[in-house]
């Protein structure tokens, strides 16, 4: 039982792994935010208890409104939260951090420790039906809030690189709240007394299955790197052109958006002026990287 508990974590670990093309990332730091995402599983359930009990008091146990609570703002946030500091305080700042993708294992890596521990918690004196269950419905939703929380990582490391401050402190925030929705919405169906809320679950799961397959293949696709430190020579006139408006991130692909020709008299990768003739022509570079656009 203990190996159908963790198979479906090494599954879809070695898939995300898989599918950094870029640069693999240590595998001393992933056992470590494997290792803290495992731990985060003990923190939950400590909030968990305590969140229920203190909500009891407020809201009827029995009502809708406390399952609504207790699934989103209890089980959810104690969850979701946990991983996202693992994520925060090992990952951040660490050098390998160097490409957007990287967050998205980082993510999933965090994820998957906390969901292969509470897997072999609840199949202890499980059925083989419920550990098939719970392989193809429970883990992979702690896949799929990953996949979320480490795209807005990435956009937020980049943004960070950029010298967006408030772009920085946006994407952060989805990182741990947009996972909380769907992790929230995702308990809340299956814990209703409502037979409407299954047929909208798995509708919902099908739906946000295929749509987080298709962001890792796009993800993946368009790694973009991310410079030591979060800064580079060309930080502060790219910080300018974002203060101005004639650039920002994607936050669906990661890319460079511009909204005017950027007509600068300027190298926005290094920062150094350029002559007359140079600024006539069009940048066929990505400011961000220096690397040439298709």
């Amino acid at each position: 039982m203990v190996y159908l508990a963790v198979i479906p974590a090494i599954f879809l670990m070695f898939y995300v792994y898989k599918a950094d093309k870029v640069e693999k990332e240590p595998i001393g730091l992933l056992v470590k935010i494997f290792i803290g995402g495992v731990l985060t599983t003990i923190s939950a359930i400590i909030l968990e208890t305590i969140g229920e009990n203190v909500l009891s008091v407020f809201v009827y146990q029995d009502s809708y409104l406390f399952v609504f609570l207790e699934n989103f703002f209890v089980v959810a946030l104690a969850e979701e939260a946990g991983k996202y500091l693992v994520v925060k305080k090992v990952a951040w700042k660490h050098p390998a951090f160097n490409y957007t993708f990287d967050a998205v294992v980082y993510a999933v890596f965090a994820s998957l420790g906390f969901a292969a521990l509470e897997n072999i918690l609840y199949l202890t004196d499980a059925t083989i039906t419920t550990a098939v269950m719970r392989g193809v419905l429970a883990v992979p939703g702690h896949a799929i809030d990953a996949v979320f929380m480490g795209s807005y990582f990435g956009y937020a490391k980049r943004c960070e690189a950029l010298g967006d401050k408030a772009g920085t402190k946006k994407n952060l925030r989805k990182a741990l709240w947009i996972p909380v929705f769907i992790h929230g919405f995702y308990d809340f169906c299956l814990s209703v007394d409502f037979e409407l809320a299954i047929v909208v679950f798995f509708v919902f799961e099908i739906f946000i299955t295929i749509y987080a397959v298709k962001k890792v293949k796009k993800l993946s696709a368009s790694d973009t790197a991310i410079f030591p430190d979060g800064r580079y020579p060309g930080a502060a006139a790219v910080s300018q052109l974002v203060g101005q408006g004639v650039i920002e991130l994607d936050q669906t692909s990661g890319q460079v958006v511009y909204h005017v020709p950027p007509k600068m008299n300027y190298d926005p990768v290094t920062g150094q002026p350029l002559d007359m003739a140079q600024t006539q022509q069009n940048y066929n570079y990505d400011p961000m990287t220096g690397e040439k656009l298709r």
